[in-house]
């Protein structure tokens, strides 16, 4: 799964990441590379807490569902890969 994130940076601040299809799910870090590093760790976390608690998940979206929304006016966007492993 290819997860849209969007990535903010003010003056005086890390690059902050946002996953629009994953409500309460963000993080950051001090350069691009690092900030889509920790993005990848915190949509994994983010999902194995949906999945331990018995949440479905949803496709992800595409950018241009996103786009138009002020709230992430500004920011840049990137797709971030998720790869599933089945166990059992």
């Amino acid at each position: 799964m290819r997860y849209p994130v969007v990535i903010h940076k003010d003056p005086d601040s890390d690059y902050g990441v946002t996953v629009p299809d994953l409500p309460g799910c963000f993080s950051a870090g001090t350069t691009l590379d690092e900030v889509l590093v920790n993005a990848r760790e915190a949509i994994e976390c983010h999902i194995e807490g949906l999945l331990s608690e018995g949440e479905a998940l949803s496709q992800p979206g595409s950018v241009e569902d996103y786009q138009a929304n002020s709230d992430y006016a500004g920011g840049t966007w990137a797709l971030v890969d998720i790869r599933f492993v089945e166990i059992g």
